[in-house]
């Protein structure tokens, strides 16, 4: 049995994961734990499950791992340099691991894959996100993660800039700039999490769209995660590696 404890408990992505960890029959929920709340509960847990916000996040990996525990992180603001942190944690207990990704849904992971293979085949890329209006953060970590990966794609191809005589126009209305690649994010009611990567030659265009409509559509990676990082120590970025 995998002992597992869940921050962020009371949040929307976080009451599922409770509700998936108790139901699974190799694990044991042993605390859900929110904002305000007491983390010494969670001691017991081999596996801490984060799904807070961006200012709560590093402060509980920080404890957790101090403390002995594997970590899986779905919250987003995992920035390069928190990354870097949660690596020295992670070395002076060769022991642990931490699973970190910017999304665990599986068609998610495969449109960012399918993305970075079709990148550089197009002159042209650009990201929109589409998030429901309680999504603190913009662009979502996925498109972040998938304009870095479209980016180092382009890289090892070698492809030349992409095409964009814009010089005036208001601010914002080309998006953020990702590595080089245009984001653009919608926050509107109806929506839950969807994301579309276009892709444009003379002539052409390849859309490639994940929508996810649920929660439920992370609970799969979410256990696999909590499976896979028991048994493999240090970081374990996105869920590549757990697909193979």
């Amino acid at each position: 049995m995998i002992d597992v404890a869940v921050f962020g408990a009371a949040g929307r992505m976080g009451q599922r994961v409770v509700q998936a960890v108790g139901a699974a029959s190799d694990m044991r929920l042993v605390a859900g734990i929110d904002a305000g709340e007491d983390r010494s509960a969670a001691l017991a847990a081999a596996v801490m499950v984060d799904f807070t916000c961006p200012d709560a996040v590093m402060g509980n990996v920080e404890w957790a791992l101090t403390h002995g525990m594997h970590v899986v992180v779905g919250t987003t603001g995992m920035t390069p340099e928190r990354l870097d942190a949660v690596r020295g944690l992670l070395a002076s207990d060769g022991r642990l691991g931490a699973v970190v990704a910017s999304n665990f849904s599986i068609a998610a992971v495969l449109m960012m894959r399918f993305a970075a293979a079709a990148a550089p085949y197009f002159e042209s890329v650009e990201i929109v996100e589409l998030h429901h209006p309680r999504k603190a953060d913009a662009p979502s970590g996925t498109a972040i993660t998938t304009a870095g990966a479209i980016a180092e794609a382009r890289r090892r191809a070698g492809c030349a800039p992409m095409p964009d005589v814009t010089r005036t126009g208001l601010d914002g209305a080309r998006g953020a700039v990702v590595d080089g690649v245009h984001v653009h994010s919608v926050r509107s009611q109806g929506l839950f999490a969807h994301q579309e990567v276009i892709l444009g030659n003379p002539g052409e265009q390849l859309t490639i769209r994940d929508d996810s409509f649920d929660p439920s559509s992370y609970i799969p990676g979410v256990l696999a995660a909590i499976r896979h990082v028991v048994a493999h120590p240090g970081l374990t970025l996105g869920m590549d590696a757990l697909l193979g």
